[in-house]
């Protein structure tokens, strides 16, 4: 195939690589060729080091073909030459949102990423990580590109990180994880929205130009309102077994952003990561600042099979003991709420068995003395056994569990506080709250900053103990019942604008701390519904609880 139109080619551009049969020759010369399973795509590099996206579609029948791929270093139209740029700048000669912006630390805002290298691992069979490396040729300023793909699922994961080593800190005033580039003739977003009980409520429409945006701005419990995961079709709104469609997700627990935007000569750029908003982050020279992943999946087979692409990565590779066997549970909570004690929990086991489930869940109220846990006004951070109810503690409860035949787990929300606490009067330097203004609630209740080690350290303590207290405990319910408001660090003082990214950094730190100590114990992530449901968190989970909705009938409907 030769002096083939690029508008020929069945495929999306994209500022991303699908690996595997990576070309070996030098990028400058030639594209660099990455396949999949079943796609393709291709990066070029131009005479002015300026690293473009090519193509991305179902695979061409030979390098040849590949080879003859028009440069499109400089698209017709095009007065800046970068507009399908792989990690676009600001500061320079963009025109159009940019994936980073920085202020320098001599207070310039200019920034020119150029080509420098690329290396490519083999990490399994089934993986390849791409990792490219740019520069700015005035500042010692660094960006390196990251492409983990998924070779039999045709998924990529795609990051950024960011080193500087200028005389001082640098401001990071954006900062992307993926800029990829697409080109057809419309684009059909399909995005979801909703609130507690209505999640994930679906809604469809062609993008026009301007810049279409999906974010969430909530701290914790971030997609509560808006997921960051989506759907876009090309040239028509695809159905389920057939049209072309681009579907990911941000790997993110906290503020995300994702802006769709039609460029003057009608491709879309879509550019994603963490919510930039309140966020400007100070870096220190020789810091590394990496964002979280970006994971997506192309299919030429419709929704249905995007949706089977990603779920087929999500249990091979990211949800904990993905393919493994799932405990069914009895939980006390609509049986008793807040209102049970030894005895009424003893009925209940009584019956657990008989009703052929694996195990018994004590769900929220079970603690508190001071301010005794009977409603969701207080005992939030006072995570000892309420002597009223449980005399005996946790464990008398796990014995009769084991007594009864049936594993036992428990309820916690370790990252919240009531102000009607002990903790709360102990330690008001660890609740996210303001200065000087009137503290407002969410479920009665507020967060602890994360952003603090000695909180990590504490939430940490919070569910080891229970491991102390009752050995043999099989089950967490990691529940997170409120978004973030009057946010403000008292930990991090001057650097406030660093807290929503430290915060989910923070949470971080605690999950990959107990799952170093705890490997295999099975525990849910939970929200209330499905307000922290992301590839981030799930990692560290077994499982997760979608909705609080829990009628089949509006379970049925399609995403």
């Amino acid at each position: 195939m030769k002096n083939i139109p690029f508008t020929k080619f069945s495929g999306i551009c994209l500022a991303v690589l699908i690996l595997f049969k990576i070309n070996a020759a030098n990028a400058q010369n030639g594209p660099i060729v990455l396949e999949t399973e079943k796609d393709a795509l291709v990066l070029q590099v131009d005479s002015q080091k300026q690293l473009h996206n090519a193509y991305l579609g179902e695979k061409l029948g030979s390098g040849e073909e590949y080879r003859n791929l028009p440069m499109v270093g400089a698209l017709a139209g095009d007065y800046t030459g970068i507009y399908n740029a792989a990690y676009t700048p600001s500061g320079s000669r963009n025109l159009l949102e940019p994936a980073i912006t920085v202020t320098h630390a001599d207070g310039s805002q200019s920034l020119d990423l150029q080509f420098i290298s690329q290396t490519i691992d083999r990490i399994s069979p089934d993986i390849e990580l791409l990792t490219i490396r740019l520069k700015d040729p005035v500042y010692d300023f660094d960006v390196s590109l990251f492409y983990k793909a998924y070779y039999k699922e045709n998924v990529i994961e795609q990051w950024s990180s960011i080193e500087h080593h200028e005389n001082g800190e640098v401001v990071l005033q954006k900062f992307a994880s993926a800029n990829l580039y697409l080109q057809a003739g419309s684009y059909w977003l399909r995005q979801y929205h909703g609130d507690w009980e209505k999640e994930m409520q679906p809604e469809e429409a062609e993008l026009t130009h301007g810049i279409k945006t999906l974010d969430s701005k909530l701290g914790t419990r971030a997609n509560l309102f808006m997921p960051s995961v989506f759907m876009l079709s090309l040239n028509k709104a695809a159905g389920e077994d057939e049209g072309k469609v681009l579907a990911g997700g941000l790997e993110w627990s906290g503020n995300f952003r994702t802006d769709f935007e039609i460029d003057p000569i009608n491709n879309l750029r879509i550019i994603t990561g963490i919510n930039n908003y309140a966020s400007a982050y100070k870096l220190k020279a020789g810091e590394v600042f990496q964002t979280p992943p970006f994971v997506y999946t192309f299919s030429a087979e419709g929704k249905g099979q995007a949706s089977r692409n990603l779920q087929a990565w999500a249990r091979n590779y990211k949800l904990l003991d993905g393919k493994g066997t799932r405990l069914t549970l009895l939980n006390n909570w609509e049986s008793t709420y807040f209102d049970f004690n030894e005895d009424k929990l003893h009925q209940l086991l009584k019956d657990t068995k008989q009703l052929g489930v694996d195990l018994f869940l004590l769900d929220d109220g079970w603690f508190g003395n001071k301010y005794p846990r009977n409603d969701d006004h207080a005992g939030l951070g006072d995570w000892q056994e309420n002597r009223q109810k449980l005399p005996n503690g946790i464990a008398a409860i796990g014995k009769e569990a084991d007594i009864t035949g049936v594993k036992f787990g428990i309820w916690v929300e370790p990252e919240m506080v009531n102000p009607k606490s002990a903790l709360y009067r102990q330690h008001p330097d660890w609740v996210v709250k303001q200065p000087g203004r009137q503290e407002y609630y969410f479920r009665n209740q507020l967060v602890l900053d994360l952003s603090n080690p000695a909180v990590q350290d504490f939430v940490f303590h919070v569910v080891d103990s229970l491991f102390v207290r009752d050995p043999h405990l099989a089950f967490i319910k990691w529940d997170c019942n409120a978004v973030i408001y009057n946010a403000y660090s008292i930990y991090l003082k001057h650097d406030q604008s660093q807290f929503y990214v430290d915060y989910v950094r923070g949470l971080y730190t605690v999950l990959q701390r107990l799952r170093a100590k705890y490997p295999t114990v099975p525990m849910m992530l939970c929200s209330g519904g499905g307000g922290r449901v992301d590839y981030g968190a799930l990692q560290y989970f077994t499982e997760y609880w979608p909705s609080d909705d829990t009628d089949p009938i509006e379970h049925i409907f399609p995403l």
